[in-house]
C-alpha cells in the first residue's frame, strides 16, 4: 500500500464529514421553515348528509371547507370526487349528483398554503349517501335567524321545510344551541332562546330533523352586538362645605382609577343669583384637587358648565371610551 493512502482516506473521511454535517443542517433548516407558525388546519362539512334518486328531488350537495393557514397565507383549494361532478372553486363549491347510482360517495379537498416559511398541505374528506327513490331521504331544510338583534332580548330561530323527503313522514324537531337557553319551541319548527348575558357572543342554533333514516341538519348563527356605552351619573350634590366637596371628590377619583379607559366630566349647575365666574371658579378648585391632589390625568378630567339653577348644583360623570358626553 502507498504510504499515501491513510492521509488521502483520512481527507476524504473528513470532506465527507463535512458534507454530511451541512447537508444535516440543511435539512433541519428546511424542516423548521416548513413547520414554523403551527400546522395548517382544514375542515370539510357538507349541508346535507344524503341525497334521493327521485325525480325532482334536490341531488346538489353543497361542501364547505373551512382552513386556517397559522400564518395568515392564501390558501388555494383542489377537489376531487370519482363520481357527479364539482361545480365552483375555492372553499366553496356544490358537488351535482344528478344520475349518480345509489351508494356512498366521498369528496376530498387538498388545502394548500405556500408562503416564505414553506408550504402546507392538509387533506379532508366528507361522504353523501345517495339513497334510492325508495327509501326516504333527508328534505331539504332552512333555518331563518332574526334580523333585528336587541342584546338581552330573545332570539326566534325559525325552520322551514323546502323540499320534502320521501315518503311523507312527519319531522321530529330536535334543536341544540351553541350559547343560551332555550326557553320555548323545543320540539316545534320554532324556538326562543334566552340570550342573557351574551352580549358581542355568536349563538348558532342546530337543528336535526329526526323522523328519517337519518338526521337531516341545518344551521343559523348570529352575532349579539354589544351595547352601546353610556355615561353614568356618578354622583350630584349642592354647595356643600370644602371638606366634604373632597370626601365625594375622593370616591369620584377611585372610580376613575378602577378603569383607566374612563373619562370624569365635572357639570357645574351656577346658581342664577351667584356672580358670573362663580361656576368658572368652582370649576378649577374641582379639577385642581382632582389632579394636583388625587393624582388623575387632566386629560382625562373635562369640566363643563350646565344650565343656572337656584342654587349650585355639582353633578359627577363617568363615562367610558366611545360614549356620547353628558
Amino acid at each position: 500500500m502507498s504510504r499515501y493512502a491513510t492521509p488521502v482516506r483520512a481527507g476524504l473521511l473528513i470532506v465527507l464529514a463535512v458534507i454530511l454535517s451541512s447537508a444535516t443542517q440543511l435539512f433541519a433548516q428546511k424542516v423548521t421553515e416548513k413547520t414554523k407558525g403551527g400546522q395548517l388546519t382544514l375542515k370539510l362539512a357538507s349541508d346535507i348528509p344524503n341525497v334521493s334518486t327521485c325525480a325532482g328531488v334536490n341531488q346538489v350537495v353543497h361542501l364547505t371547507a373551512d382552513a386556517i393557514s397559522p400564518e395568515s397565507h392564501p390558501i388555494q383549494y383542489r377537489w376531487t370526487t370519482p363520481v357527479g361532478r364539482i361545480v365552483g372553486e375555492g372553499p366553496s363549491v356544490a358537488w351535482d349528483l344528478s344520475g349518480v347510482a345509489p351508494g356512498q360517495y366521498k369528496a376530498s379537498v387538498e388545502a394548500l398554503s405556500s408562503g416564505s416559511d414553506g408550504s402546507c398541505t392538509a387533506f379532508s374528506s366528507t361522504s353523501v349517501i345517495v339513497q334510492p327513490c325508495n327509501v326516504a331521504a333527508c328534505p331539504r331544510v332552512e333555518v331563518s335567524c332574526p334580523t333585528n338583534v336587541i342584546p338581552g332580548q330573545p332570539l326566534v330561530f325559525t325552520s322551514r321545510i323546502v323540499t320534502a323527503g320521501f315518503p311523507n313522514i312527519k319531522p321530529i324537531y330536535n334543536w341544540t344551541v351553541s350559547a343560551g337557553t332555550i326557553i320555548e319551541g323545543q320540539g316545534t319548527n320554532t324556538i326562543r332562546v334566552d340570550t342573557s348575558n351574551l352580549a358581542g357572543q355568536q349563538v348558532q342554533a342546530s337543528l336535526n330533523m329526526g323522523g328519517y333514516p337519518v338526521d337531516c341538519p341545518a344551521t343559523c348563527s348570529v352575532q349579539i352586538p354589544v351595547p352601546p356605552q353610556v355615561c353614568r351619573k356618578f354622583d350630584e350634590f349642592p354647595d356643600i362645605a370644602r371638606n366634604d366637596e373632597k370626601a365625594r371628590l375622593d370616591n369620584f377619583a377611585v372610580a376613575l382609577q378602577n378603569d383607566p379607559t374612563n373619562v370624569g366630566y365635572v357639570i357645574i349647575h351656577p346658581d342664577r343669583a351667584a356672580k358670573t365666574n362663580a361656576a368658572q371658579n368652582r370649576n378649577s378648585r374641582i379639577t385642581d384637587y382632582l389632579v394636583n391632589t388625587r393624582g388623575m390625568d387632566a386629560s382625562r378630567i373635562v369640566s363643563k358648565t350646565g344650565a343656572a339653577t337656584d342654587g349650585l348644583r355639582v353633578e359627577l360623570w363617568i363615562c367610558p371610551k366611545g360614549a356620547t358626553a353628558p
